[in-house]
């Protein structure tokens, strides 16, 4: 199939042995069949041609030689593939982005002048210029990493789909630093279905612990792993005789290979050796090959660079310093040479075969080792370690000089001793703000840590832990909380400007890490030493919004009316100011008190239709909780339509910022819940359970884990799936102790309704009674969030219906001070559900009347099956069909597989016609189902069916079962089904 996989394994070997890759057929054959499939595959239109080939192994073993192998192979096919090659570098691991930068600036550069980038980019130019060095990066601005790891996924993807197909090498990946290998290693996960080639060659043993077993398991049809081993005898046989003559003797040639036990590396720098010296084969020269190989070691390097002189020995070392691109001027510079004395001794390096000459992307010399490992023996063979900090001080110095920013001057800032220089303290600061702004918090913290041990002038020191905690903020909270609070302590202290943000910043981190009480805590105490005026104002408003997530706090009551009091005295059309007219309208709405006044509240948040600056998705004052709480208002008061314009601004708004890690997760959990409060449930339960999966990235058990699985488990008991409901509970632990946080929907009442569904009315009502007593001392009686007293009332029906009574109507009582259709409808349907038999079927009529009048798709298909189950018990059945049959149809419509069983089986029970159940199934297929089984019953093949639908015949294929599912006949039933006739 593909011609260049096909070549003679014999041919291939001897082709390979003439190139000095010996023993590597295997290899270089999957390496060409790859690349075959995917240049041919692409020109042909072809999908999933992501492979992926691993080529891993000891030092010295080939993995280079394979990759470049790899690389020369896909030059060939140059008119028909885009290469993208990087290689880590031990010296390097520091430097965020390194290995990025070489995959797309030389391929940008290529393909573009900075204009064509700047189109090319789109809106993710603002996102991935920094990190890819195209632009500077802007001081006193933060890149969130995973917003800035979505955009080089966008990059690359268009750079395969529109340029490509994409050859990406990476060699030495086990020294790539660590905001590269986060972005390789997770890009793989999208190498199905784009047109990319990804090699990768790496020493297992070193790799960082996260990554190992993701880069040492078995990846299936993905991928490939090679593992490269030692070379047998009788290749290093034939390479001795390839290089040193034919007549080599048979012993030279086996001490050979005893000697370097098959590596590679070593038998070519051997050979290398034995040419330089024109020593011959033979068996009088063994005795020589162990000093030869030795010479290419760390302790016999530095005795040949000793031999070298002093001049040689510097440029050396200081070319070890800069690790790889090596500008042969600034190497200069650092090792204190003339530009003569710097040529003399790269003249030497060369001819030692320790350095070569390469050409970078922007097409300058620049110097190379010529092995990693030859980088390594120098680095680690520098004097002493005041000599090595020295001449990384002075390599500090010449990157800066050269303008490159003091981010990239930092991986040498880093090695410095500390010294209690001041100057250094400033650029280490600098640096971690350009790291900031790349999207590398890690890096910044190495730069600030580093800072902290300088150390800092004690007037700094407060304000050095503030954006050391700042730095952490988007990936280690227990990093932001400790050192925070260090600042907020430390004396001399704070401006109070920073310390408004710190302790803004604190709550944050607190509040996402599931200790909500410590933030109120911290809040509070700042509120304390802070003099009136507009920032204790926005402290004020954090206060009472993190009290606002606490479930078990004493004083609820009480903390409502000193908001309110709070929100009544305000003026002036600032952030703060609408901020807690905002936080009063959901307040309100927990409390279960007048949807009208929560709303008007709500709408102090916009102007001109548009939220304010100040309490957008992207303000630094309260984070995204402001808009948070402002959705989740719209939400329970019947305005999901706000709530769904609110939740697609801020994915918008996210996504122009870069922001994708937990803003966009809770984001999509608004946009989940919007869907299921509307009654899209089959929408909802795709949509929470990719957000559930992208949740675990954050950790098990934060609060926004809990509102996901929440939900979740909420619709998958709407759609009738109770199983899964119960399994997913166990898989999180949803269930007690409950965390000390509010949960969407409240965590005790569906812990309940979960134990209610599987027949566990004891249990269930234990339950809901203490959520009960929780809830009514904490003042919030919302009864959409949490129904306790009508599932509750539901539990204890049997045996204590009076009591029962009671509590739906105090659910009732509840919902009718709200005052919405959804509320009171849904209220009504329980007060039916425990009440009389001759009484349901008016208050379920009353109940239809609210909820056709809400958004609440699922709660209206709920009450008319209700209300057609109530008039067939009270022996009304032909009035039952009616809402039976809109019932059906709509709980079809929602996705609500369990409520259209039972609303069939009423139907049935109430005398139904085939006929009526058959138009009433055909009624709730959707419009692809419907126009599949029409075409279908109009006997037309199913490859007909799919070029008229404009679908594949599998896609054809799965609308066709659905419909017969559904409809519950085969294909000689459809015509009449369908009401077609013959």
């Amino acid at each position: 199939m593909y011609g260049r996989g096909r070549s003679d394994h014999g041919a291939t070997e001897r082709s390979l042995n003439e190139r000095g890759l010996y023993e590597r057929a295997e290899a270089a054959e999957l390496a060409d069949r790859a690349l075959d499939k995917l240049c041919t595959g692409f020109k042909s239109g072809g999908t999933d041609l992501g492979e992926l080939l691993l080529y891993s192994g000891a030092a010295g073993l080939g993995k280079t030689a394979m990759v470049n192998e790899l690389r020369k192979s896909a030059t060939g096919y140059r008119d028909d593939c885009l290469i993208m090659s990087a290689r880590g570098g031990e010296q390097q691991l520091k430097s965020a982005f390194h290995v990025v930068r070489q995959l797309f600036q030389t391929v940008l550069a290529k393909l573009g002048d900075a204009r064509w980038q700047r189109e090319f980019l789109e809106n993710q130019y603002d996102r991935v210029a920094p990190a890819l060095g195209l632009v500077a990066p802007s001081a006193g601005t933060q890149s969130e990493p995973q917003g800035v790891r979505d955009a080089l996924d966008w990059v690359a993807t268009q750079l395969a789909v529109n340029h490509g197909p994409l050859v990406l090498i990476v060699d030495d990946l086990h020294w790539a630093d660590r905001e590269s290998l986060d972005w390789l290693t997770n890009f793989i996960g999208r190498l199905p279905g784009l047109p990319v080639l990804m090699a990768l060659s790496f020493r297992p043993e070193e790799l960082p612990a996260a990554v190992r077993p993701l880069l040492t398991a078995d990846q299936g049809a993905l991928g490939n792993r090679l593992q490269l081993r030692t070379l047998g005898p009788a290749s290093v046989e034939r390479m001795v005789r390839q290089e040193l003559g034919p007549d080599a003797d048979d012993l030279f040639c086996r001490e050979c290979w005893s000697i370097t036990a098959g590596n590679p590396f070593d038998m070519v720098s051997l050979l290398g050796k034995m040419q330089d010296r024109h020593l011959e084969p033979v068996d009088e020269n063994v005795s020589v090959l162990r000093e030869l190989v030795a010479a290419s070691r760390g302790p016999a390097i530095t005795r040949r660079l000793e031999k070298l002189g002093s001049d040689t020995h510097r440029f050396a070392y200081a070319a070890a310093i800069l690790d790889s691109e090596i500008d042969p001027g600034v190497c200069a510079r650092i090792a204190g040479l003339t530009p003569a004395a710097a040529h003399t001794a790269m003249d030497k390096l060369r001819e030692e075969r320790l350095l070569r000459e390469e050409h970078n992307s922007a097409g300058r010399t620049v110097l190379e080792f010529v092995h990693p490992t030859i980088a390594t023996a120098v680095y680690q063979t520098i004097l002493s370690p005041s000599i090595r900090t020295a001449m990384h001080g002075k390599a500090a110095q010449e990157v800066i000089d050269a303008g490159l920013g003091m981010a990239a001057a930092s991986r040498h800032l880093l090695e410095i001793y500390p010294e209690d220089d001041l100057e250094v303290v400033r650029q280490l600061r600098q640096a971690a703000d350009e790291h900031l702004a790349i999207g590398a918090p890690e890096a910044a913290k190495r730069c600030l840590e580093r800072a902290l041990e300088e150390p800092p002038a004690e007037e700094d020191r407060a304000d050095v832990l503030f954006e050391l905690g700042r730095s952490a903020l988007l990936t280690d909270l227990s990093v932001t909380i400790n050192h925070l609070r260090s600042a907020l302590s430390a004396v001399p202290g704070l401006s109070p400007a920073r310390r408004e943000e710190a302790t803004l910043r604190l709550g944050q981190a607190l509040g996402h890490s599931n200790q909500m009480s410590e933030a109120v805590t911290v809040t509070a105490e700042e509120i304390e030493r802070t003099a009136p005026g507009p920032s204790l104002l926005r402290l004020q408003a954090a206060y009472y919004m993190w009290r606002s997530f606490l479930r078990g706090e004493a004083d609820g009551p009480e903390r409502s009316e000193k908001l309110a009091e709070l929100s009544g005295s305000l003026v002036g059309t600032e952030a703060a100011p609408r901020a807690v007219r905002v936080l009063r309208a959901w307040d309100l709405t927990m409390r279960g008190e007048e949807s009208a006044e929560a709303l008007a509240l709500a709408e102090y948040a916009f102007e001109n239709g548009r939220l304010v600056d100040g309490i957008g998705w992207t303000n630094t004052t309260w984070g995204f909780e402001i808009p948070m709480v402002l959705g989740l208002t719209y939400i329970y008061n019947d305005r999901l339509d706000l709530a769904s314009q609110l939740s697609n601004e801020a994915a918008s708004t996210l996504e122009l910022a870069g922001w994708s890690g937990g803003h966009l997760a809770f984001t999509n959990f608004l946009r989940g819940m919007v869907l299921f409060r509307w009654g899209r449930l089959d929408e909802a339960e795709r949509f929470l359970r990719n957000t559930l999966r992208r949740s675990d990235r954050l950790g098990r058990g934060t609060p926004l884990q809990w509102d996901i699985v929440g939900v979740l488990i909420d619709t998958l008991l709407a759609r009738g799936n109770v199983r899964e409901a119960v399994a997913l509970a166990a898989e999180y632990s949803f269930g007690p102790p409950y965390p000390p946080v509010m949960v969407l929907p409240d965590a005790p009442t569906l812990y309940g309704r979960l134990l209610l569904a599987q027949g566990r009315r004891k249990e269930a009502a234990e339950q809901l009674v203490e959520a009960g007593r929780q809830l009514e001392a904490r003042g919030w009686g919302n009864t959409v969030w949490a129904p306790w007293a009508g599932c509750l009332a539901v539990a204890v029906a049997e045996e204590e219906p009076l009591r029962a009574r009671e509590l739906a109507g105090q659910m009732l009582a509840g919902a009718r001070r709200t005052g919405t259709n959804s509320a009171v409808g849904t209220a009504l349907r329980m007060c039916a559900a425990v009440a009389d038999p001759l009484e349901a079927p008016d208050l379920l009529r009353r109940a239809v009347d609210r909820l056709g009048n809400s958004p609440a798709a699922y709660e209206y298909a709920l009450a008319l099956v209700d209300q057609g189950a109530a008039l067939r018990r009270v022996g009304r059945p032909r009035e039952a069909i009616a809402p039976l049959e809109q019932g059906v149809e709509l709980a079809a419509q929602c996705g609500a597989d369990g409520l259209v069983s039972r609303g069939r089986s009423e139907l049935v029970a109430s005398g139904a016609s085939p006929h009526r159940l058959q138009a009433v199934a055909a009624r709730v297929l959707n419009e692809q189902e419907r126009r599949v089984a029409e075409l279908a019953a109009r006997r037309l093949p199913i490859q007909q069916i799919a070029d008229l639908m404009g679908v594949s015949e599998a896609d054809a294929s799965r609308l066709l079962a659905s419909a017969h599912r559904k409809i519950g006949t085969g294909p000689e039933g459809l015509s009449e089904a369908l009401g077609l006739g013959e």
